[in-house]
C-alpha cells in the first residue's frame, strides 16, 4: 500500500505521518487489495480537516471529516473509510447461491 500524505496550510510532522500510517494499517487487515491512499490534512480557520481517497481493486473510496482536533479528525476519517472498505468488500463477495437455493422443489 502506497501512502501519499500532504498538508494544506499545515506542516506534516513525522509524528503526524507516523500516526496516519499506523491508523491506515487497519485497512490492510480488512482488505488486501488497497493500492494507494491519498491523504490531505488541512487547517481552515479554527477547524481541522482530513480527507482521503483510497484506490482499491474494483473502485475508489472517498471520505472527509472536519473537527476541532487534528488527531480526532484523523480517527473519524479512518473509521469512515473502514466502514466503506468493509461494505465494498461485502459487495464484491457474492452471497447468493449459483442454483438459487430452492430451485426444483415443490
Amino acid at each position: 500500500m502506497q501512502i501519499n500524505l500532504k498538508g494544506h496550510h499545515l506542516e506534516v510532522t513525522p509524528a503526524i505521518k507516523t500516526y496516519v500510517e499506523t491508523k491506515l494499517e487497519r485497512m490492510e487487515r480488512h482488505f488486501d487489495h488497497v493500492t494507494t491512499v491519498h491523504v490531505v490534512l488541512a487547517v481552515e480557520k479554527q477547524r481541522r480537516r482530513a480527507e482521503a481517497t483510497i484506490n482499491v481493486a474494483g473502485g475508489r473510496l472517498y471520505a472527509d471529516v472536519e473537527h476541532d482536533d487534528l488527531y480526532a479528525a484523523i480517527d473519524a476519517l479512518i473509521d469512515k473509510l473502514d466502514r466503506q472498505l468493509i461494505r465494498h468488500k461485502e459487495q464484491l463477495t457474492d452471497h447468493h447461491r449459483a442454483d438459487g437455493g430452492l430451485k426444483g422443489q415443490s
